[in-house]
């Protein structure tokens, strides 16, 4: 019962405070009267997407399928990553600081490359969302490996526990809240990862869409996929915080979290 008391509290500030914004943003509009070149009203954007909801809806859906795949993909392969590194002092000085070394290279600039070795269909822009989403998960997934009790792991082997048990049992649980962590950050780069592969060689998507209002200044149309962007990747990162809310229920942020929303 609190927590669905403490969903609906906090389902309402959002839906109060966007919708705050958007009043704050059609009044300024209407006040202020900007070129729509500019900054178009929310009710201009509105009007444009309910004139072609289709081809929005079906590009969003090609955005957010490039999104989810990247990112599912990403967290597989961080997870075994970190796995890896934590195992083996060699490999962490080897493989962790050339994943450092790809991270510091933009990835705009390598998304040309694999243009030229994946070709213009689906693959280069999941590859991009995976380069972008994957390192945030490797990073907090081997801080959370390693942050195990050290008398939890001493007792485990004392009891002649085996190194996979220990993993599975021991630092993997201890390891899921950096892991959600990492992923939250995780599902936003992933969908920033699969606008640059649309930018780059797209024939569908949001980022298409939007290059495509951008060669015939169309602003509105251009605002319309940036709404729709935000809007599905602040649902991506909520997804992930219920999945983690469902997962972790005993975790201390959502206990202090319930205790507060009981508290009002």
């Amino acid at each position: 019962m609190l927590k669905r008391l403490f969903a609906a509290r906090e389902a309402r500030d959002i839906v109060i405070v966007i919708a705050a914004a958007l009043l704050l943003w059609e009044g300024g509009v209407r006040l202020f009267h900007p070129s729509p070149l500019i900054l178009p009203a929310p009710s201009a954007i509105l009007s444009n997407f309910l004139a072609t909801p289709g081809v929005y809806l079906r590009n969003l859906g090609f955005t957010l399928t490039m999104t989810c795949v990247g990112f599912a993909l990403a967290v597989v392969l961080g997870v075994l990553l970190a796995v890896v590194i934590v195992s083996s002092p060699l490999i962490e000085r080897t493989v962790y600081t050339l994943l450092v070394a790809l991270n510091s290279i933009p990835k705009v600039a390598l998304a040309p490359l694999f243009v030229i070795w994946m070709g213009t269909g689906t693959e280069p822009k999941i590859a991009i969302a995976l380069m972008l989403a994957i390192f945030p998960i490797v990073i907090d997934m081997v801080l959370g490996l390693r942050s195990v009790d050290p008398d939890m792991l001493n007792l485990a082997r004392v009891s002649k526990a085996s190194p996979l048990s220990i993993l599975v049992k021991i630092r993997f649980p201890c390891a899921l809240p950096s892991l959600f962590a990492g992923m939250k950050v995780a599902i936003s780069f992933a969908l920033v990862g699969a606008i640059v592969g649309e930018f780059v060689a797209g024939s569908q998507g949001l980022g298409f869409q939007i290059l495509m209002a951008q060669g015939q200044f169309d602003t509105v149309s251009v605002f319309v996929s940036l709404v729709l962007l935000g809007l599905f990747g602040t649902a991506l990162f909520f997804a992930v915080d219920y999945a983690e809310g469902l997962l972790l229920p005993w975790h201390v942020s959502h206990r202090s979290r319930q205790s507060d929303a009981g508290s009002k």
